[in-house]
Parts: C-alpha cells; sequence; structure tokens
C-alpha cells in the first residue's frame, strides 16, 4: 500500500530507475542496430546462406522485443505521472494509481533484470549436468532433489525440458541426469546455479536419525547454435556407442544407439541416450561436447578477470556456491551474494528466483 505522502518518493525512484534503463540500453543504438539488420534481410540472397539468416532474424528479434519493452514502459509511466496529478484530490483515482504502480513495479523489476542478461549466451537454451558428490546414496538421493527443484523451476518459468541422459543410483536417486531447458534466456537465468550444492538434513537412510552434509555438482552450458563455429577434429574425439540404460521401449533399449563421445585433448566426457536414432544421438552430443569446450573457455575468463579484479574468491566449478539447511534450522543461503531464505520447500519446489536475481544484479 502506496502512502500519499510517500507519492512522490516513488514517482522519483522510478524515474531514476528508468532513466538507469535508458543508460544501459542505449535505445537509439539498438534502433541503428536494427535498421542495419533490416537492411541486411532485404538483401536480394539474404536467405542464401541459411545460418546467418537464422542469426540475423533472430538478433533482430530480439533487439526488437527489448526496445518494445522499454517503449512500453516509458509509455505507462508517462500515463502514471499524469494519473498521479489528477489524483491528488480523488480517493477513487488514487486508488487505482496504487494498483499501476504496484503493476509497474513488478514490470519494471523484470525488465531490469532482462537488461543485465547481454552476455553473449544469455539468450541461448541450456544444458544442465548434475553429478552427486562423494556419499553414495546420500548424494544421490540429493542430486535427485536438485534434478526435481530444476524441473519446477522450469515449469515456473514457462520452460520446456528434455531429458537427454539420465543413470539411476543403485538404491536411490541418481549417478548422472544431463537435461536441455529451452526458453527465453534460459542460459542467462541458469548460469547463476553453476557450481557445488551443499545439504544438511536428518537422513532418510540412517536408522540412527543422524544429520548428515552431502554435496552435489550442477553445470550449466549454453546449447550452441549451428551457427557457432568451434573447430573439433575427429583425431580429437573418441566415439563409442552402447545399449541404453535408461527408461524405454521398443529399440530404444535394445540397439547400440546411445552414444558417448571423449574429447581426448581435455579428456570431456559426453553422453546422449533419449534418442532410438544413434545418428540423432550423436548430433546432440556433440552439441554438448561444443557447448562444454565454450563453457571452459567461460571459466578461464571468468578466472581471468578476477585475478584482474583482485578477487581472490574461487569460482567456477567445484567452489560451494550455496547450503541447503535442513536441521537444525531450516535456512537456503547463497554463499556469493548472502542472499537467503527460510522458505525452503518453495526453494526446493522451483522457488529460485531470490538467488538468480541476486546473482545477476551483483
Amino acid at each position: 500500500m502506496i502512502e500519499r505522502y510517500e507519492l512522490n518518493k516513488w514517482l522519483e525512484s522510478f524515474q531514476t530507475r528508468m532513466e538507469d534503463i535508458h543508460k544501459a540500453i542505449k535505445p537509439n543504438d539498438i534502433k541503428a542496430s536494427l535498421q542495419a539488420l533490416s537492411d541486411a534481410m532485404q538483401a536480394p540472397d539474404f536467405w542464401s546462406n541459411t545460418i546467418e539468416a537464422k542469426r540475423v532474424t533472430k538478433e533482430s528479434s530480439r533487439l526488437e522485443k527489448k526496445l518494445s519493452t522499454y517503449v512500453t514502459l516509458k509509455s505507462v509511466f508517462e500515463d502514471i505521472k499524469m494519473l498521479a496529478e489528477e489524483s491528488k484530490d480523488d480517493e477513487e483515482l488514487f486508488e487505482l494509481l496504487e494498483a499501476e504502480m504496484t503493476s509497474f513495479e513488478k514490470k519494471m523489476k523484470a525488465y531490469e533484470i532482462e537488461v543485465l542478461l547481454s552476455g553473449p549466451y544469455d539468450d541461448h537454451d541450456v544444458l544442465l549436468e548434475i553429478h552427486p558428490g562423494a556419499g553414495g546414496t546420500e548424494s544421490q538421493d540429493w542430486a535427485d532433489m536438485l534434478y526435481r527443484m530444476y524441473q519446477r523451476y522450469a515449469q515456473r518459468q514457462g520452460y520446456k525440458v528434455e531429458l537427454l541422459d539420465y543413470l539411476a543410483g543403485e538404491e536411490a536417486g541418481l549417478k548422472s541426469v544431463t537435461i536441455r531447458i529451452k526458453g527465453d534466456y534460459a542460459y542467462g537465468y541458469l548460469k547463476a546455479e553453476h557450481g557445488v550444492h551443499r545439504l544438511v538434513r536428518i537422513s532418510p537412510f540412517d536408522s540412527n536419525q543422524r544429520r548428515h552434509t552431502s554435496f552435489a555438482s550442477c553445470e550449466i552450458m549454453p546449447e550452441l547454435d549451428d551457427d557457432v563455429e568451434i573447430d573439433i577434429k575427429d583425431e580429437d574425439i573418441k566415439i563409442d556407442v552402447y545399449r541404453s540404460s535408461g527408461a524405454g521401449g521398443q529399440s530404444v533399449n535394445t540397439t547400440d544407439s546411445a552414444v558417448r563421445i571423449t574429447h581426448l585433448k581435455t579428456n570431456i566426457v559426453v553422453t546422449c541416450q533419449n534418442e532410438r536414432s544413434q545418428i540423432k544421438n550423436r548430433e546432440t552430443a556433440m552439441k554438448m561436447l561444443k557447448a562444454k569446450l565454450i563453457q571452459e573457455e567461460i571459466k578461464k575468463q571468468e578466472i581471468e578477470l578476477k585475478q584482474l579484479k583482485g578477487d581472490q574468491q574461487s569460482i567456477g566449478w567445484g567452489s560451494q556456491i550455496r547450503s541447503y539447511v535442513f536441521h537444525p534450522y531450516q535456512m537456503v543461503k547463497d554463499h556469493r551474494t548472502d542472499a537467503e531464505t527460510a522458505l525452503i520447500h518453495d526453494v526446493m519446489d522451483g522457488d529460485i528466483d531470490v538467488f538468480i536475481n541476486a546473482y545477476l544484479k551483483a
């Protein structure tokens, strides 16, 4: 609820934030880029290079959406300022103003986060891998809990989830899982989840009901478009085919359709078994390998940047980014941003925006 005496403060805050957004996105630069892309699309031979044409049209669509949202927000803000003037002596109009400002605040927050997603791969789909740490059934069960959490998060975002590879644990949980998450800015949001996740709880597998600490690692990689070129030589990879071990019917588990690719120079291994066709599994596995190689480059750049900034905090793969404490109290805390919440069941049900937004703003 907004009090009348706070109205000017709210409007000034909105004004400052709109100005910050304007500086960040540079609308005139976007218009110039859109014009250049439009000129390119008008060329007679534009579709002669299908890959480049798709890249250009995708970029044009992304910029149009970013500019359109900004223009809409700016227009709504102008309407709010006019309504604020008209509602000075009118209670009904002031109630309408409150509703408009509440709605505007939500839209502005969402757009402010979207503006932060300006990395080279932020608008890409994402490949997500989860692996349990040491600890057998305990950590395998924890990895399965994280898998469910990310499925629920994707559902909340309206994203599509595709299972690419799954290896079940001996008693419970999973030994490894790889999924593709498709949706607007999927990698931009989920890159915040890259790292080691720690669980503290009373173990359901311990008859003495002792408290256990478990770890699982989450690897986040952007899925690359066909137009991204990465030189992978035939002599640098080893390809094995084998029979799928996951759930399936007909020919999924009866033929050697699963594919494992090992990158010999880096020892990176990827597997895919979700399709009946060995060819399709191989294509997907190659995409996964490219994504992992890109992720290695991103990690190197992050390390170099941290060193230049003088930040000695551990980063990337192998770092403990977040703790989930179920006992003796309930708390989820991100160690990079200090964002925390006691609503642990909401978090495990996919409500992780508080951590993602804090990471992006940081």
